[in-house]
């Protein structure tokens, strides 16, 4: 068996991915909390499309990425499968959206939606996960052992049913950062235990391999992380709270009020009236 490195630039490469997934944990659960402040339908799906985007895309398949740039295999270069890295990016999103959709809009008891949403998008997690190692072309042949496969399906379970709960629980700012330091360990708890759960076979070869590198990916899946990211945090920032909604209705309410308490001005005189009067006033004068 071939020697597997997982941080091969050492702490660098963890505490990316660990940041990234607190970030976007942290602007996933921000979206949820507008969802469930928003009236709207199409203001609904639009904070549970950001908050899919910032979990699925963010805290766990950005996570995954760049985990696997400390990925090695001694004597065998990586090529990665380009179609497939991006479908189990999508993968991600869609699984993401699903088990947001169910716990936060789906009917019945929250506590049965929670987990159903959480087992589906567990299992899209994991299924993310496997496509992204999928994708990996190397000189040799892969293998998983069943146990660690299992027990990081179990931990992407856990993990989603967790998120979705506190999406549907939790409003203040400190909360939110605590949980998004939680949900950050149980991404990476996850992506590192299925790759404890891989072995390589090497087969020595001096031919190429399909695919791109992951530096070569790097950059146009950094910059996307990046502005998504900001576009993120800007709708975020730009959208009404619902304080602020609250305090539109209030000076609103307000101003009525006072407008309420000004007495209503006397329009012009009608000028017939005036001729009217004035004639009355010339016959009674004495001649």
């Amino acid at each position: 068996m071939a020697t597997i490195h997982h941080f091969d630039h050492g702490w660098i490469t963890p505490t990316v991915s660990y940041v990234l997934s607190v970030l976007g944990s942290m602007l996933g659960l921000t979206c949820a909390v507008r969802f469930r402040a928003a009236t709207e339908r199409g203001e609904r799906i639009w904070w549970l499309v950001l908050a899919s985007l910032s979990i699925g895309g963010t805290a766990i398949w950005s996570m995954h990425f760049v985990a696997m740039m400390g990925f090695s295999v001694d004597g065998t270069p990586i090529r990665y499968d380009v179609g497939l890295t991006v479908a189990s990016a999508i993968l991600a999103v869609i699984a993401v959206g699903l088990g947001l959709a169910i716990a936060l809009m789906g009917s019945g008891a929250k506590n049965l939606r929670i987990v159903t949403g959480g087992v589906i998008a567990g299992l899209g997690v994991a299924a993310m996960h496997y496509t992204g190692m999928a994708a990996m072309n190397l000189h040799g042949d892969v293998s998983y052992g069943m146990d660690m496969v299992g027990l990081s399906i179990g931990i992407a379970v856990v993990a989603a049913a967790v998120a979705l709960w506190l999406a549907v629980t939790v409003r203040r700012r400190l909360v939110i950062f605590v949980a998004a330091l939680v949900m950050g360990v149980a991404v990476n708890g996850m992506h590192f235990t299925g790759m404890t759960a891989m072995s390589v076979k090497e087969h020595p070869s001096t031919g190429n391999l399909p695919g791109a590198t992951a530096s070569g990916m790097l950059v146009p899946i950094g910059v996307a992380v990046v502005f998504g990211i900001i576009g993120l945090a800007y709708a975020l920032m730009s959208a009404p709270t619902a304080e602020d909604r609250a305090a539109t209705a209030y000076l609103a309410q307000r101003r009525v009020e006072a407008a309420a308490r000004i007495p209503q001005q006397v329009g012009p005189a009608d000028p017939s009236s005036l001729r009217s009067k004035a004639w009355t006033l010339k016959d009674r004068a004495p001649r």
